[in-house]
C-alpha cells in the first residue's frame, strides 16, 4: 500500500520551514512521498495584495521542493483558474487520480489550520478520504481546536523553526535579507520578478 503525504497550502513564498517539516512528517509516518499542492485560488486569502499568483506560487514549490526524490509538486489546484480551491474536492480528484493504485493519503495540516477547520468547506470528509495529521506550530495552541476535530487527528512533534512567509515578505518589504530562509533559487525568482514589494 503507497503512503502519500499531502501538503497543501498557498506557498506564498515556500520555505526552508515547508522542506523541514514534510521530511520530518514523511519519516516518522513512513510515507513514500510528499505531493505538495499549492493552492489556486484560495478561499480564505482573496484579495490579499502580496499574493503572487497561483502560477508563480507552483513555479517557486517546484524550485523549493523538486531536488527532492521524496517530494513532488502539484498543479492540480493551479490549473483551476475559475473556481476557488478547497481541500475536499481536491482530495475527492486525488481519489480519482490514484484509483488504479492502492494508496492511502495522509493530509498534513498545521494547528492553525485546524484551528479554522469550521470554515472549510465539509471538513468533516477530509476524514473520509484521508488520515488527517497535525503538526505543532509556534504561538497556536492544540486548546483553541474544536474538540470534535482535536480528537480525530493524529498529532506529530516536529522540528519547528519560526519561519514563515509572512515574516519572509517582510523582510522583503522592508530590504531586509532573506538568505538561508528560503532556497537560492526561490530567493533569485523573488527578486527576479519583483515580488511582495507595494
Amino acid at each position: 500500500m503507497k503512503r502519500i503525504g499531502i501538503f497543501g497550502g498557498t506557498f506564498n513564498p515556500p520555505h526552508i520551514g515547508h522542506s523541514i517539516i514534510a521530511d520530518d512528517v514523511r519519516e516518522q509516518m513512513h510515507l513514500d512521498k510528499i505531493l505538495f499542492i499549492p493552492s489556486g485560488i484560495h478561499p480564505l486569502k482573496e484579495g490579499n495584495k502580496l499574493m503572487a499568483t497561483p502560477e508563480q506560487r507552483y513555479e517557486m514549490a517546484n524550485l523549493a521542493f523538486g531536488d527532492n526524490k521524496y517530494f513532488e509538486v502539484s498543479d492540480i489546484e493551479v490549473k483551476n483558474k475559475t473556481e476557488k480551491s478547497y481541500t475536499v474536492d481536491t482530495l475527492i480528484k486525488l481519489k480519482e487520480l490514484y484509483k488504479e493504485e492502492f494508496v492511502n493519503l495522509y493530509l498534513i495540516l498545521s494547528t492553525d489550520n485546524l484551528i479554522e477547520f469550521p470554515k472549510w468547506k465539509t471538513p468533516e470528509k477530509l476524514f473520509l478520504l484521508s488520515e488527517v495529521i497535525c503538526v505543532n506550530r509556534p504561538g497556536f495552541l492544540i486548546n483553541d481546536v474544536n474538540i470534535e476535530y482535536s480528537q480525530r487527528v493524529k498529532y506529530l512533534s516536529v522540528l519547528n523553526l519560526e519561519i514563515s512567509s509572512t515574516i519572509i515578505r517582510e523582510h522583503i518589504r522592508f530590504k531586509k535579507s532573506i538568505k538561508y530562509l528560503v532556497n537560492p533559487e526561490v530567493e533569485n525568482y523573488i527578486y527576479k520578478n519583483k515580488l511582495y514589494k507595494i
